[in-house]
């Protein structure tokens, strides 16, 4: 199974930025969230071996608070203490927003969302085009289908390649990320077993917040 789990709240998510490639550390409530998606994983009871990140601190961290709270609900269960390790895969990291990486929302500039919104091959100045998401996700993710088909696979990214993810599950184009909305800490999974291809399992599962 592929585990695709969008980092916890960042200090640009809780401030209304519009946050790509510029870093951004956890707030106290993301790191909370990031150890509550550790536990609910570990309590699935299916082997967690490695988990992938993306390069950039907010997700790296929610991938540290995971592999942590892995192992503190392995150790209660079965005396299991070594966590799961951690790979950092740039693949997975966020849509580069260039000039407007950092922008507030309510900054942005009139027609920019329609200009996305309309044609995927849009390039932001200095940034990234969902196209270019798109390949460079479903790429790792081919990569990654057969061990996920064994064991699961957990990713921790972004809003744009997760989406990016459902859309590769569902054989669809990057038009369908408009489409979706998702969560901070939120849990995707996507079998890849399947005798058609990849199916999606479950799309911004949050039941395990509750917690927090």
């Amino acid at each position: 199974m592929l585990v695709l789990v969008r980092h916890g709240q960042s200090e640009a998510n809780a401030a209304g930025l519009l946050v790509g490639r510029a870093d951004s550390s956890l707030t106290e409530l993301g790191v909370r969230q990031a150890e509550a998606i550790g536990k609910a994983l570990a309590l699935a009871q299916r082997p967690t071996a490695v988990i992938y990140t993306s390069p950039l601190r907010r997700a790296a961290q929610t991938a540290q608070a995971i592999a942590t709270g892995c192992a503190s609900v392995l150790s209660t269960k079965n005396g299991q203490t070594a966590p799961p390790q951690v790979v950092v895969d740039g693949r997975f990291v966020e849509l580069d927003y260039g000039d407007f990486d950092g922008t507030a929302l309510s900054a942005l500039p009139p027609g920019l969302w329609d200009n996305w919104v309309s044609d995927p091959s849009f390039r932001p100045p200095g940034g990234e085009t969902l196209l270019e998401v798109t390949d460079r996700v479903s790429s790792a993710l081919e990569s990654l289908s057969l061990q996920a088909a064994s064991s699961d696979v957990v990713i921790v990214s972004h809003v744009s390649p997760i989406k990016a993810s459902v859309a590769w599950a569902l054989g669809s184009g990057p038009e369908l990320s408009w489409r979706l909305s998702l969560g901070v800490a939120s849990i995707t999974r996507i079998a890849t077993n399947g005798p058609r291809g990849p199916s999606l399992i479950c799309f911004n599962e949050t039941s395990h917040l509750a917690v927090v």
